[in-house]
């Protein structure tokens, strides 16, 4: 697996080892407190087969074994939004080192909303499946560093930002790498206009914050390896579709033309009745296996 390393800035700072998940295009996160060596992962996958419908735990295991060999201690398992291009991890990863899961709490309105479209009244429960729901503003400790949480919808209408410290911040699908601008806000749920405020919002951090992103789709230009780190200065410079103060009006046009293009995500009927179970499968049936359930004609 692709990997990258953000070095630590100073007592306040902490360190961030990016891994990239090829098949759906994912950076994960391991974010470390240097001082205590304590570290919280971000958008872990849970790797999917769609023609088989067959999942593994090859991309994760990956960072199991970076956790251990680095003699970290994980304190927690956080999910940006319930991802519609992977399945998380979060659960597997809970019943390996016994860490808490966590992820914001409007992600309670995208599970009454997908239970519409599953046909599954009462099935998705997050309080149920995530230890913690965080609401917009809210902190928590890891380590010695502190982590706030920023409500970014848009993308979803739950999504949230982790800023960690004082200059680094998961802003997950809202912005994509410089060169590419931003990522799609046409699933339910979802608005141009509010991805709009939510990057403003991010945009306003110390032009210094390193800004980590979910995906990169190389090749992008003349770039053929993936990237993921670019600081709020350089986005409010270069980003493609930001970069100089775009207008709300003219990135709104830019965004829906762009999002009226594209095709759903080969996962994303698969991953949301994981993902709204904290990374868990459909309860196992009278055989002992689970099924998916696909709606069909809906999209």
């Amino acid at each position: 697996m692709f990997t990258r390393e953000s070095p630590s800035k100073g007592p306040n700072s902490p360190r961030v080892v990016g891994f990239y998940e090829k098949p759906s295009g994912s950076i994960q996160y391991v974010v470390i407190d240097e001082a205590t060596k304590k570290a919280a992962l971000i958008d872990v996958v849970l790797g999917f087969t769609p023609s088989e419908a067959r999942t593994d735990t090859a991309a994760a295991q990956e960072i199991l074994d970076f956790v251990k060999a680095e003699g970290l201690t994980v304190e927690w398992i956080l999910d940006t939004h319930p991802h519609a291009d992977h399945l998380m991890a979060s659960a597997w990863l809970k019943e390996q080192l016994g860490a808490p899961t966590a992820i914001g709490t409007k992600v309670r309105d995208i599970a009454k909303l997908w239970e519409g479209f599953y046909n599954t009244p009462g099935a998705l429960d997050p309080d149920r499946d995530f230890d913690r729901l965080f609401a917009d503003g809210e902190t928590f400790m890891l380590g010695d560093l502190p982590v706030r949480v920023m409500l970014s919808p848009g993308h979803t209408l739950g999504s949230i930002t982790y800023v960690v410290g004082d200059d680094a911040a998961f802003v997950h699908d809202t912005l994509m790498h410089v060169d590419a601008g931003t990522t799609r806000a046409d699933f339910p749920g979802g608005s141009a206009s509010e991805l709009y405020d939510s990057l403003m919002a991010i945009l306003a951090l110390p032009d210094e914050t390193r800004l980590f992103v979910g995906h990169d789709y190389p090749p992008v230009g003349d770039r053929t390896d993936p990237a993921w780190e670019a600081t709020v200065a350089e986005h409010k410079a270069h980003n493609k579709h930001l970069g100089g103060g775009t207008p709300r009006e003219d990135f709104v046009k830019i965004r829906e033309e762009r999002d009226a293009t594209l095709s759903l995500p080969d996962r994303m009927l698969y991953a949301l009745q994981v993902n709204l179970r904290g990374g868990r499968l459909p309860e196992a049936e009278d055989d002992g296996k689970s099924y998916f359930k696909i709606p069909a004609n809906t999209f």
